[in-house]
């Protein structure tokens, strides 16, 4: 394709920018009935096309489970939309704050300000949740918001830009489709705040082109999320929790557990255990089975298949838990298990977004620990211990953007916790209270009092001046 059949989408782009911009400069502060029309708007186009949005999503996977994309995608944005809705007279209100004695009788307060025009680059792998609950927090804080959907996402990216066509003008909420020019351009326009979720590698190149105008960015970048399972910790309930986890969305999923630590001598059993759950949630072949999600694409199966064969001739054993070449044949990655693994070998490097968990042995808890906090801060991790003082221990030893604590995943989806990485696994916050202050400006207010003693602070000082310090310093 030519620069000159590149340049109209680009720069029709920039004209959607535009729009939205002068718009937010005529009503820079949307009223609270406003935007809760508009909450309540994005909330039944949500529900009255969930069908047809499950249908245009599985389109985009080859095939992806319905209640899956019900479950995870639909439920997960109503939660956070009813969230939103409840919660919004609060969060809009000022809060007020105290005041020093030193400018006492004033008053002190924050206010939540919109930003302006905000930019979300949506992901391909929940494309409902993590693009429309982004646009649930940008809307509650008063903002205009451009959507970039991700290019494995055509189907759903075609109907979104319909479904929200019909509900909203083109100068609050945009859809701009991928093509040649536009990812890198999306990320230089001058947003007021951009967020991004996808890998690392792509995050730092979305910081780089945001920095050329300063725009604050929000990364959700994923990584290598640890479980760790106690060694009292009934390990048939464990591997049916963690398998369900692995499994869902086939793995494709930015909090997929990664990788596993298991009290040494305890492999063997959690194969039975792990064979047995996979059993028991599919109990009808994975080629046939309509819970059971494709991988997006031939690439990412590929990507994944050469992870596990890079394992398997560095010595690593793996174990299928079902029929894998049944499931290969129609697009889908059979869950395995892979033993004996090393740090040098690809599946313990990258993040595997795919139905394969490596699995380590520990003699003590410590080891683990050591393991977890010498690499990259996880987006996730994963607790499986009965024992509640050590897993108060475990959390103050460790660092990562979330936990779920005897179970996989489950943080992501309460309506009142913020949602984020960090350092290598992410940057800021969404959802709840925290993504309605991410997309405003906590703005920072002081009232003076008619009756004050500011006049204390302005030259010429003198003696009066040496009083009052030795007061104010204490």
């Amino acid at each position: 394709m030519s620069i000159e059949q590149v340049a109209p989408a680009v720069e029709r782009m920039r004209e959607v920018f535009a729009l939205q911009r002068q718009a937010f400069a005529e009503a820079r502060y949307p009223s609270y009935v406003s935007r809760r029309a508009n909450l309540q708007a994005l909330k039944a186009l949500v529900l009255e096309h969930a069908d047809a949005i499950a249908a245009a999503i599985s389109s985009d996977f080859g095939h992806r489970s319905v209640h899956e994309t019900k479950l995870l995608d639909v439920f997960g944005l109503v939660s956070e939309i009813n969230h939103a809705i409840k919660s919004l007279k609060r969060w809009m209100k000022p809060s007020q704050r105290g005041v020093g004695l030193w400018f006492q009788p004033g008053r002190a307060a924050v206010l939540a300000q919109p930003l302006g025009v905000i930019g979300i680059a949506a992901p391909w792998n929940y494309p409902l949740y993590l693009t429309l609950g982004p646009l649930c927090g940008a809307l509650a804080a008063g903002n205009r918001v451009m959507i970039k959907v991700a290019s494995d996402s055509s189907h759903f990216g075609r109907l979104l830009a319909e479904l929200l066509g019909r509900r909203f003008a083109e100068d609050l909420v945009a859809v701009i489709q991928p093509g040649p020019g536009i990812n890198d351009g999306f990320s230089r326009l001058p947003f007021d705040h951009l967020i991004f979720t996808g890998s690392p590698a792509v995050g730092r190149q979305v910081m780089r082109n945001c920095s050329e105008n300063l725009t604050p960015v929000t990364l959700e970048l994923g990584g290598k999320s640890p479980t760790l399972v106690a060694p009292d910790y009934p390990l048939r309930k464990a591997a049916d929790t963690i398998l369900w986890g692995k499994c869902l969305n086939a793995g494709q999923t930015c909090v997929a557990p990664d990788y596993l630590f298991l009290p040494a001598g305890s492999e063997e059993a959690f194969i039975e255990h792990a064979s047995a759950a996979v059993s028991r949630h599919y109990p009808v072949p994975l080629a046939d089975n309509p819970d059971y999600t494709c991988m997006i694409n031939p690439r990412q199966m590929a990507r994944v298949e050469a992870l596990l064969a890079d394992a398997r001739d560095k010595g690593a054993r793996v174990v299928a838990l079902a029929d894998a070449e049944g499931a290969r044949r129609v697009g889908k990655l059979a869950p395995h298990l892979v033993f004996d693994v090393r740090d040098d070998m690809l599946i313990m490097q990258e993040e595997i977004f795919g139905p394969v968990l490596p699995v380590l042995g520990y003699r003590r808890l410590e080891e683990a620990v050591d393991y977890i906090n010498a690499h990259e801060r996880p987006l996730a991790l994963y607790l499986f211990d009965e024992d509640q003082g050590r897993v108060e221990t475990l959390l103050r030893q460790t660092i990562s953007g979330g936990v779920s604590v005897n179970s996989v995943m489950l943080h992501v989806l309460q309506e009142n916790l913020p949602f984020g990485g960090v350092g290598h696994s992410g940057l800021g916050h969404y959802h709840a209270e925290e993504g309605f202050q991410t997309f405003s400006k906590m703005r920072p207010i002081f009232y003076q009092a008619k009756r004050n003693g500011s006049f204390l602070l302005k030259p010429p000082y003198g003696r009066l001046t040496q009083a009052l310090l030795r007061l104010m310093l204490r």
